[in-house]
């Protein structure tokens, strides 16, 4: 948290005792955020007039709660405020547009709003505004759509999804508080969760980098977050996060975020507010790099293992088998675009040598079922599936983590390139009680390492039943 220089005084007494009248309270860190957002120099100006208020506050906390109450009140307690409330999207502007109408519609609200015109509210035409009978209204709009521009002697502007707030829509809008009237001047709003490596988010780490290297004196910063290095699924760390956890915010709610946000990257920003680029590594690099071995090579229980991208972009085939030493040995065998590759490579290599599984992920397309056994696509080659969404995928995880950070550990590679970047870009999510591979981003490849650990399962596994194979027999061919 960072706080303006020179704070005197703060309106906020003003805005709890005019919520007390409409039956709103506000939890311990609300008072103190709203404390200091209304904060007051000795001139009577907000101390954050210029700075403006900065939250970076995960989600499911009640920010949006927060900051709507305050605004509400400040409408009934100051005749002709203005204020405009713009999201990056139309869909998040609507949503927002909506819960402030839920929270105006309460009995103690509604009596403030101007009557003439539906109740206060008007959402046709594309114009979603709440009106007040003292002449103060609260416009809702979406940047995406150019809203902001041309309006002037505008009060209060609040930013949401300021996580991906342009330099251009903020210099439209900015502009139209130069000529508000209010004896304690204008004041800005920017709320977001830490923005993702894809998201034009420029403006937002600029304002938090000011704040807290104490460049900026006169900006309220309030940022809640898990530590950097955070598990998330470590339930202290939500408590850490999210000062409405468990009271408000329920355990189900960040169940269900954690449910839906299976990418750990997704889960930090948006359920734990960590700016970070990155959740840490599953395997680090020098644990990797301590079990490489260029001579490696398997001679028994070979197997090959498929695995193939979410958007049929890129498909990799491993091997894993054991050595002569009793260790075991995986190694990419191939790595190319698309997936149509991956049937006629897997049958020809299958014909010249003895397997002793093609272990395939079941939800990657490519098997078929006859008599009550799986084939590789309409080909002779009998498969073993692994549950991409199962108890399988979580087992063969664990089992490939172990093999590598064991303190002896049971495996080798020969240190191929892609295989290192996949395991750079590879991390957790939850699967049923145990973990799965996970993409760090939309954009990276991580089916070579998700190959190499269904290869070593399958290798390791006693139970898989032997595709069907030529009387030729020798270790894989490449």
């Amino acid at each position: 948290m960072v706080i303006p220089s020179g704070i005197e005084t703060t309106a906020w007494p003003r805005v709890v005792a005019q919520c007390a009248q409409m039956g709103v309270t506000f939890d311990q860190w609300q008072h103190g955020i709203g404390q200091i957002s209304l904060g007051k120099r000795k001139n009577g100006k907000y101390a954050a007039t210029v700075g403006g208020v900065v939250l970076s506050i995960p989600r499911q906390v009640g920010k949006t709660f927060l900051v709507g109450m305050m605004i509400i009140a400040l409408c009934i307690l100051i005749p002709n405020l203005t204020v405009l409330w713009t999201a990056h999207r139309t869909r998040t502007s609507t949503k927002t547009f909506k819960t402030m109408q839920g929270y105006v519609k309460r009995k103690r609200i509604a009596q403030h709003l101007k009557v003439s015109r539906s109740d206060g509210i008007r959402a046709t035409n594309g114009e979603q505004e709440i009106e007040f009978a003292n002449g103060s209204i609260i416009m809702f709009g979406a940047r995406e759509g150019g809203f902001g521009r041309g309006f002037d002697k505008v009060d209060i502007e609040v930013f949401d999804e300021a996580q991906i707030l342009g330099e251009k829509a903020l210099e439209d809008m900015v502009a139209a508080t130069n000529q508000s009237e209010q004896p304690s001047g204008a004041l800005l709003f920017f709320m977001g969760t830490p923005p993702r490596p894809s998201d034009p988010g420029e403006e937002f780490a600029n304002r938090r980098a000011r704040a807290i290297t104490g460049r900026d004196k006169d900006m309220v910063y309030v940022e809640f977050s898990a530590d950097d290095d955070a598990d998330p699924d470590d339930h202290k760390q939500w408590e850490m996060a999210n000062p409405s956890y468990p009271e408000r915010t329920p355990l189900e709610a960040m169940q269900r975020m954690r449910a839906n946000l299976t990418n750990d990257d997704s889960f930090r920003r948006e359920a734990l507010g960590i700016w970070a680029t990155s959740s840490p590594r599953v395997i680090d690099e020098q644990s990797w790099s301590n079990i490489a071995d260029a001579s490696s090579m398997a001679t028994d229980r070979l197997v090959l293992a498929v695995d193939v991208a979410p958007n049929r972009s890129v498909a990799a085939v491993a091997l894993a088998g054991l050595r002569p030493d009793g260790l075991w040995h995986v190694e990419l065998d191939e790595h190319r675009g698309n997936a149509d590759w991956v049937v006629p490579w897997i049958v020809e290599t299958a014909s010249k040598n003895r397997l002793h599984a093609v272990v395939v992920d079941e939800m990657s397309g490519l098997v078929k079922w006859r008599n009550g056994r799986a084939y590789l696509g309409d080909s002779d080659v009998k498969v073993t599936l692994a549950a991409a969404e199962g108890r399988d995928m979580a087992i063969a995880c664990a089992q490939f983590f172990d093999a590598v950070m064991s303190p002896t550990p049971l495996v080798r590679h020969t240190d191929q390139p892609q295989v290192n970047v996949a395991l750079s870009v590879a991390r957790k999510r939850p699967l049923s009680g145990g973990w799965a591979w996970n993409r760090k981003d939309e954009e990276s490849d991580i089916t070579p390492i998700v190959a190499e650990t269904l290869a070593l399962w399958g290798a390791r596994n006693d139970t898989v039943k032997k595709p069907q194979r030529a009387e030729r027999r020798r270790v894989v061919v490449r």
